[in-house]
């Protein structure tokens, strides 16, 4: 994990629906919560140009997050976010604290490669994502920041499961712990469409001439 990242929050003592608006609305700040590692859940706030800046960083989702909460720090993950319906807004956020000898279970993104140069795509064949992020289990120390699949030999018809995935030192998934069965499909390579649509519409110009 080569970047870092800190909040600052404040204890929420105000609490309540009330309350909350008024922060979003007069202070630019969102309610959160901190909770987890065997201590009592704390209501906090934090600021929302902050959080908004951070979540524009990818890693910000899956890297352990050091919070400020006054002269406390607080080692967390992200753990939930709740964003307006329709506003570029978050309305609340969830951070998670951890224990450094503790197991963590979070998501992390997958990142495709080598797509366009596979000989499935040179086929002509069109590759589809199940998965854009995979649940992990692992120590904080070793949390990855993404889980890169390569796709560079990905042939026609191929199916890329989870087990496909080459995980870091002390990672695993935490579908294939539950067994065999759970070793889903991530990735499909079928023909597209766009060649059949093309020949037909060959066959009608010859036709019509």
């Amino acid at each position: 994990m080569s970047e870092s990242f800190e909040i600052n929050a404040e204890i929420r003592e105000d609490m309540g629906k009330g309350a909350s608006r008024r922060l979003r609305r007069l202070e630019d700040k969102i309610p959160g919560i901190v909770y987890g590692a065997g201590k009592e859940p704390q209501p906090i706030t934090v600021s929302h140009p902050e959080i908004i800046k951070h979540l524009e960083e990818e890693a910000f989702y899956s890297h352990v997050l050091t919070l400020n909460i006054g002269k406390k720090k607080e080692q967390v993950i992200l753990k939930d976010l709740q964003r307006h319906p329709f506003k570029p807004k978050v309305s609340h956020v969830d951070f998670m604290r951890i224990k450094a000898g503790e197991k963590l279970h979070t998501s992390v993104p997958l990142h495709y490669l080598n797509e366009e140069s596979c000989p499935g795509t040179k086929a002509g064949g069109v590759i589809n994502h199940a998965f854009t992020t995979v649940e992990v289990a692992c120590l904080p120390k070793d949390l990855p920041e993404y889980l890169e699949v390569d796709l560079g030999s990905l042939e026609m018809d191929q199916v890329v499961h989870l087990s496909d995935i080459k995980l870091p030192k002390g990672v695993e998934i935490v579908e294939l712990t539950h067994g065999e069965d759970h070793d889903q499909a991530i990735v499909t390579i079928h023909k597209g469409r766009t060649a059949t649509t093309d020949d037909n519409d060959s066959a009608e110009e010859e036709t019509a001439e």
